[in-house]
């Protein structure tokens, strides 16, 4: 059993969090608490869905979410590592947020950039 495993557990269908939520935070619960370290592989998608019982595809869902946020890497035939730390996914939250808000607002992606190097 991988350590992450030992850190993830069935996710609680009466909570009215979403089933993938709660996946996603389980494995950014295990990362914060360093049971699942910078470039370690997380276990398969299939084996993740039969320990929380829930399908593949909300584990795939919440993998996919924790990658955007920068938490995990996919490689092709190397699995999904843990690639960042609680620190790093909070920042690149913060600026997926910010690159949708100036989005919504009519800013363009080199207005935003300017914007950030004179505060800088």
């Amino acid at each position: 059993m991988t350590s992450i495993m030992r850190g993830v557990n069935e996710v609680n269908r009466s909570d009215p969090t979403s089933l993938h939520d709660q996946v996603a935070g389980q494995i950014r619960r295990s990362i914060a608490e360093g049971d699942a370290r910078p470039g370690e592989r997380l276990p398969s998608a299939r084996d993740l869905a039969a320990v929380m019982q829930v399908n593949t595809n909300t584990v795939l869902r919440a993998l996919r979410e924790l990658r955007d946020e920068g938490l995990l890497e996919f490689r092709r035939g190397r699995g999904i590592r843990v690639a960042g730390t609680p620190e790093q996914s909070v920042v690149l939250s913060k600026v997926h947020e910010l690159i949708r808000l100036a989005r919504r607002n009519g800013y363009e992606r080199d207005e935003l950039v300017r914007i950030i190097q004179r505060m800088s």
